[in-house]
């Protein structure tokens, strides 16, 4: 099954909650309008589909390796890069101060969720590019961001994010990579870096290092991290590039998935340390390599959902073909088997497929809006509104999508019954690549932390309280329409939103007393409260098609098969803390 861009849901999804049909006249895109941005989408899909969808199988079984010090790829993958740098795309949402072409993320998100859906493994290189980039754009000096960003804009040298050792993982404030002052400005790097997605690879001409570490004098703990670009070749006043800095990959992982995607243990500095240069402050570089974390947060959840998306593809495609038993609908002296998508049981499987990576891509949708508004709205109020919503958003986007991802890739197994744990169907690559993603870029337990203990109380509770408003609206805009084709949606809607109603006000009143009590129910809370985000937005998209619409039918399937958790999930959140807490000491595991 090869892999198809679906434009018509992406279009949809971005006319529901990105505002699609106003670009032209919200004044928020000057120069663009609905036409421009679904031409670039429709062509990034026909790139997707002809170049980087068939590298995929052949990523994963060949995989990238290190040979003697050099990482190879899998046959293909630098042609496609080639290609990809020659078509422009690594210029799309990046700055035209830097050469870019500075599309709004209502573009960016949407093309990103295409790349990793024809090839997560090639999609993490791009990905990591951009957060690198944002990263120098805002922490840089004038000096840096004219020597690095024009060419890391082009796509002729790609970028790294260089966070984690072996004893300093989600805490970073154990790192000791060392930076040591120089008299010439510069700072000497020495230390090592696990888990460093495309560390190393030929791809490109130039790869910059964005390190955390630490100076002999900093503060202990994360107080005392600052960041560094680092450089594998120097690069000389004139541009062009000097020698190999001491910087090598010592390592590949083994790895479950992504196997194309280059995981690297690199080495700083052993023979005498790397040339590193400042990015930002002294110790203030957790702040803006955060910049870079949080830009990717909303990029993973677009994996997510493109993920989904390809799994959805493959599986669809095969229950049309493979035929086993006869269905209810086929004539009772009928000879051949019935296909299996006839059967009740795995259509309800590709429903659920499908609806929770619609669900997923709307709310990551609703996401880069909000992140427009924030960024170009020319008035203060809306930017600072729209940058609180886009902060409540967020965990949603990453941890929602991600976690759909692995169980929408599982159904897939599923439906494709015995064949589909065996590799060669291309069923299981996508349950193996989508294992990562609730890991990385902040465990998606770290997002449910994040959105109960620092997003619900921005602004004083003024985004979600203003979030549950805007759902209720759509609900009651979903009852008064009284349409018979969405069955009984806008009950399961308003059970849904009173569940979460609950819920949040349970937040509220138990965080500042207890906050080791809402953390322990913070996992089921996000949960909760995407179900409800992406099920009233799939109800608000519906309305504005009619009963034969497959939009109608998502919708109502997704509100009353899969929104009924909702009340459960309410009743985890306010009543299962402390079956968790009871056991603090490790009885249980003792």
């Amino acid at each position: 099954m090869t892999y198809q861009a679906p434009i018509d849901d992406i279009v949809f999804a971005l006319e529901t909650v990105a505002g699609l049909k106003e670009v032209g006249t919200n004044g928020l895109y000057p120069g663009l309008d609905q036409e421009t941005i679904v031409a670039v989408i429709q062509e990034a899909g026909n790139f997707g589909a002809e170049v980087l969808a068939p590298l995929n199988a052949i990523g994963d079984r060949v995989g990238s390796k290190l040979l003697e010090g050099n990482v190879t790829t899998p046959p293909g993958f630098s042609e496609a890069y080639k290609s990809f740098v020659s078509g422009g795309w690594s210029t799309l949402p990046c700055s035209e101060a830097y050469g870019g072409q500075g599309l709004p993320e209502i573009a960016s998100t949407p093309v990103g969720e295409i790349w990793n859906a024809a090839n997560v493994s090639f999609g993490l290189c791009p990905l990591l590019t951009q957060g690198a980039i944002h990263a120098i754009e805002v922490g840089g000096s004038e000096a840096l961001k004219a020597k690095y960003l024009p060419k890391m804009v082009a796509g002729q040298w790609t970028g790294t994010m260089n966070l984690t050792e072996p004893h300093a993982g989600s805490d970073l404030g154990p790192l000791s990579t060392r930076a040591v002052r120089q008299d010439d400005g510069t700072y000497r790097i020495t230390g090592t870096k696990i888990f460093i997605t495309w560390g190393e690879h030929g791809m490109a001409e130039n790869i910059i290092h964005l390190v955390l570490a630490r100076l002999p004098d900093a503060p202990a703990g994360t107080r005392g991290i600052s960041l560094f670009l680092v450089p594998k070749f120097l690069v000389n006043d004139d541009g062009s590039l000097g020698v190999r800095n001491d910087v090598i990959c010592a390592g590949v992982e083994h790895k479950l998935g992504i196997m194309a995607s280059p995981t690297c243990v690199m080495k700083f500095g052993e023979n005498g340390g790397a040339i590193g240069y400042l990015v930002g402050e002294e110790n203030r570089g957790l702040a803006t390599m955060f910049v870079m974390m949080n830009a990717a947060r909303l990029g993973v959840g677009a994996q997510g959902v493109g993920v989904a998306e390809r799994a959805t593809q493959h599986a669809v495609a095969y229950a049309k073909e493979r035929r086993q038993g006869k269905s209810f609908a086929a004539p009772r002296n009928a000879a051949a088997m019935s296909p299996i998508i006839e059967h009740a049981d795995v259509r309800r499987m590709l429903l659920t497929m499908k609806a929770l990576t619609q669900a997923a891509r709307m709310i990551c949708y609703a996401t880069a809006k909000e992140l427009d508004v924030a960024h170009r709205s020319s008035n203060e109020n809306e930017r600072d509104a729209a940058r609180n919503k886009a902060a409540l958003l967020t965990p949603l986007a990453k941890a929602f999508s991600t976690d759909i991802a692995n169980e929408v890739a599982s159904l897939g197994v599923q439906v494709h019954g015995g064949m589909g744990f065996v590799e060669e169907t291309g069923a299981a690559q996508f349950l193996r690549d989508a294992r990562i993603l609730p890991i990385y870029e902040g465990t998606n337990g770290i997002q449910a932390i994040d959105l109960v203990t620092r997003k619900l109380t921005l602004d004083g509770g003024a985004p979600v309280t203003g979030m549950l408003g805007e759902l209720g609206g759509i609900i009651a805009s979903v009852r008064a329409a009284k349409r018979g084709d969405l069955g009984h949606t806008s009950e399961r809607l308003a059970e849904g939103l009173s569940a979460l109603q609950s819920a949040t006000l349970w937040m509220a009143q138990t965080l500042p007393g207890n906050p080791e009590k809402a953390l322990a129910s913070a996992t089921p809370y996000l949960r909760l409260m995407s179900l409800v985000t992406g099920g009233t937005y799939l109800a608000k998209g519906a309305l504005t098609k009619d009963a034969a619409s497959p939009y109608v039918g998502i919708a109502r399937f997704f509100a009353e098969n899969l929104l009924p958790e909702a009340g459960s999930l309410s009743q985890s959140v306010q009543h299962g803390a402390d079956a968790v807490l009871v056991d603090a000491h490790g009885a249980v595991f003792a």
